[in-house]
């Protein structure tokens, strides 16, 4: 079933496969905020039948309005569980939806199960972004140029793609797509708390996935985030940029399965 749901002063659309999952732990799939849900269509076929598998586009992404009120990225996502009934979950997380995932891991532990991060955010961290680029994006958006914004973001997200609307046109797609949502929360999205300096604090199995051709920043970033989260496994993904599951979502699926296994052998 897909729809619309409810969330705090807003909604979002959001799609459930149904059914039980194994162990009874549904997968729970959160987009980067480069992209929409629709980042994910390359990996669903590819998951071990039997899971049930939810995904929403985060408020102004993909089919989810805008929003037009305060909003917090964990709020919105302990909502959707809540509308889901699903007291407990494996969560999937890729850059933006990682950070969501880790936000909800460390304010309500009991929920998450396990932690699939995907070139993960996380909020507390400093110097994510390429000095210079906030300055860049709002020239480009006063000189109405969203466009150039694209070609900004694949230089430096899309190396796996060629770096060009031309040569990555899905990538860039998503990309363009996501624009709205950026200047939509501005003022509106409430960063949620600080945990990169809380990492020590997880409790769930983890794996955390990189792309070795992603932005420096965030390689180092992810990097010590594996270190920090106790058990975490670091996996290096050759050949990927910030769209792991665009460039190869044969393995990230098989990642999504092992990590829903060891989840489910824990919980």
């Amino acid at each position: 079933m897909d729809g619309m749901l409810p969330v705090q002063d807003g909604e979002v659309w959001a799609e459930d496969s149904g059914g039980a999952g194994r162990g009874g732990l549904p997968l729970v799939l959160l987009h980067p905020g480069v992209g929409d849900s629709a980042v994910w269509d390359p990996v669903l076929p590819l998951l071990s039948p039997g899971h049930r598998v939810i995904r929403y586009d985060a408020r102004g992404h993909g089919r989810s309005p805008a929003p037009t009120a305060p909003y917090s990225q964990v709020a919105d996502l302990a909502a959707v569980l809540d509308r889901f009934g699903v007291r407990r979950a494996v969560l999937v997380g890729s850059s933006m939806g990682g950070a969501t995932a880790l936000g909800l891991a460390l304010a309500d532990p009991e929920r998450v199960a396990g932690l699939a991060l995907f070139v993960p955010g996380v909020t507390g961290a400093e110097g994510l972004t390429p000095p210079g680029f906030f300055e860049e994006v709002g020239r480009l958006a006063a000189a109405g140029d969203m466009e150039g914004i694209v070609r900004l973001g694949l230089r430096i997200w899309g190396r796996a793609g060629g770096g060009t609307p031309e040569s990555d046109p899905v990538a860039a797609a998503q990309l363009r797509g996501a624009l709205p949502a950026w200047f939509a929360a501005a003022g509106r999205l409430r960063e949620d708390a600080p945990a990169f300096d809380r990492l020590a604090e997880v409790r769930a199995p983890a794996l955390l996935a990189l792309g070795e051709l992603d932005q420096a920043e965030v390689v180092r970033c992810n990097e010590e985030m594996a270190a920090r989260i106790p058990g975490c496994r670091l996996v290096r993904l050759a050949g990927c940029d910030h769209y792991p599951s665009l460039r190869a979502p044969e393995a990230v699926a098989g990642l999504v399965d092992e990590a829903h296994a060891e989840a489910a052998s824990a919980s």
